[in-house]
C-alpha cells in the first residue's frame, strides 16, 4: 500500500482533472462575471491574469499553418475550481 500523500496515479489522470478543473473554474468565473454585483468583491474575485504566446507559422513545404496565439485566464475563481476539481478526485479514487 501506497504511503499517504504520495501520488498513486498516473500523470495523465492528473492532466485529466487539472483540464476539468480549470474548465470548470472559468465556467464559475464567466458565471460571477456576470451575476455579481459591481464592487469590490467582484473585482477582486474575478480579476484575471491572462500569459499568451503565439501565433507561430510553421511551413513544412507542402503545407503551412499558424497556430496561436494561445492563453489561458487564470483567477481566483479558476482557482478554486481546479482545487474543487482535485478534492472530489481524491475522494473518489
Amino acid at each position: 500500500m501506497a504511503p499517504r500523500g504520495s501520488s498513486k496515479h498516473r500523470p495523465g489522470f492528473h492532466a485529466i482533472v487539472l483540464t476539468i478543473g480549470f474548465v470548470a473554474g472559468g465556467a464559475l468565473t464567466q458565471a460571477a462575471r456576470l451575476l455579481l454585483p459591481a464592487g469590490a468583491a467582484k473585482q477582486v474575485l474575478t480579476a484575471g491574469i491572462t500569459p499568451a504566446f503565439g501565433p507561430f507559422t510553421i511551413n513544412l513545404g507542402l503545407i503551412a499553418f499558424t497556430i496561436g496565439p494561445v492563453a489561458i485566464d487564470v483567477s481566483i475563481v479558476g482557482l478554486f475550481g481546479v482545487l474543487v476539481a482535485y478534492l472530489i478526485a481524491r475522494s473518489l479514487f
